[in-house]
């Protein structure tokens, strides 16, 4: 990915000669690197004093749609429960798939939600409907959870971003719409490596002189018609020239962990992902997603899923307890899901299909009550029986428990007011 260095590199070069077209090619590459590294607002820079006062969330998202039978709502009594077996956990009475042994160690501070259910089964809708509390809309950008937390919550004076993305592009989950483009989030392909291009190829007063060369090129196209357009890029290079700068990018750099926590989280991205979520936590981020790809098991389930439980578990598991362990967890809600189940019947490829209908999410930490069961299905798995919970019943919930008021409303670019979450209510059970 080129660097603001690069394009800035290029605008001294080309500056007696740059007009709208060369301005334009070289705005759009400068702002797809911001692209693949979106910027916005944020949050204190004492990561001590933020927590004293403000909360956080970490989104662990399982891209595909996580089978609910071979994850936290096991049915080993019934046809539709397959081949995998119910573990017994640290709370007497509640069982989750044998996948999940790390996670069963700590299920005294998770909340298992069983009775999602959602009308959604398309996967770039459901998709977008489980990032945004929304179903896409002709005419209106609506702002991703994220994007809608890092603007109620967020403080300006944290020199990192607010809202991080771990795991690279993720369709239809979407940016700050309507806010702008400072709510988007910094996306990082992997957590394995420092964020790309975040280090200045020239001396500090060099570097100043580039970005102040650049902001001259912007106000003669401003001045030609082109106001938006330089609007929402001079947001995102001043955040970036702010960052890369900042000694808080440290945050990103797991070397600085402990050889010991490192084995503690186990291996692989999302392992690499999860312990970079509690470093930018400490670091005063607001909102982070980590996302785990691989979840449309339409064939060969049992053995996929135990796959990919293998890569989440233990990162899950110690996220949770590393959260508790430096008193973070109270003010970090953290937040499993996907955007719907997989279905009770097992197909003829030995696969689960899509099923909206009744599928589960957990949640942990932010005064969650943890060693609990929300809702229930039945024997079969087919129906909800008992607590139905919908996506607007989760987003209030998420909002509630962030101190954040969900009736708010935001006025989007077309002059209509939009609410946080169009109705559903606070699921009060999960604090007790």
């Amino acid at each position: 990915m080129p660097s603001l260095q690069h394009h800035t590199n290029i605008a001294l070069q080309r500056g007696h000669v740059v007009g709208r077209r060369d301005f334009l090619r070289q705005i759009t590459a400068t702002g797809l690197a911001a692209g693949a590294c979106n910027w916005t607002d944020v949050i204190s820079a004492s990561a001590d004093d933020l927590r004293s006062r403000g909360m956080a969330c970490i989104l662990l998202w399982m891209q595909g749609g996580p089978s609910q039978f071979e994850t936290f709502s096991p049915k080993p009594d019934h046809a539709n429960g397959g081949e995998t077996k119910a573990i017994s956990t640290n709370v007497a009475g509640i069982q989750i798939a044998e996948n999940l042994p790390h996670c069963a160690k700590v299920m005294d501070e998770l909340a298992i939600i069983r009775s999602m259910t959602s009308k959604e089964g398309n996967h770039q809708r459901a998709t977008y409907l489980l990032h945004h509390g929304y179903l896409p809309m002709g005419g209106v950008k609506f702002p991703t959870l994220g994007s809608n937390v890092a603007h109620q919550i967020g403080d300006a004076a944290n020199q990192l971003p607010s809202y991080v993305r771990i795991g690279g592009r993720l369709p239809n989950s979407g940016s700050g719409g309507f806010l702008g483009v400072e709510y988007d989030p910094l996306v990082l392909n992997s957590a394995e490596r420092m964020p790309q291009n975040t280090k200045p190829t020239t001396k500090l007063d060099r570097y100043h002189r580039r970005l102040g060369l650049l902001d001259s090129l912007q106000s003669s196209f401003a001045a030609s018609g082109g106001s938006q357009v330089v609007g929402d890029h001079r947001k995102l290079t001043e955040r970036a020239a702010e960052m890369i700068l900042s000694p808080s990018m440290k945050a990103f750099d797991l070397d600085q962990e402990p050889g010991q926590l490192r084995e503690a989280y186990g291996q692989g991205n999302f392992a690499s992902g999860c312990q970079m979520a509690r470093r930018l936590v400490e670091h005063g981020v607001t909102f982070v997603e980590v996302v785990s790809n691989g979840w449309d098991t339409h064939q060969d389930v049992f053995e996929r899923t135990a796959n990919l439980t293998g890569q989440i578990d233990q990162p899950m598991a110690m996220l949770i307890k590393d959260l508790k362990e430096r008193g973070l967890l109270d003010k970090t809600l953290v937040v499993w899901m996907g955007e719907f189940g997989r279905s009770p019947r097992v197909n003829p490829r030995a696969g689960r299909d899509h099923y909206p209908k009744a599928f589960n999410a957990v949640v942990a930490g932010g005064g969650v009550q943890g060693g609990q069961v929300i809702g229930q299905t039945n024997a079969a798995g087919t129906e909800v029986t008992d607590r139905p919970v919908t996506v607007n019943d989760l987003f209030r919930t998420i909002y509630h428990t962030l101190d954040i008021d969900a009736d708010h409303e935001n006025m989007s670019r077309l002059g209509r007011p939009v609410k946080l979450v169009d109705g559903g209510e606070v699921v009060e059970e999960l604090f007790g």
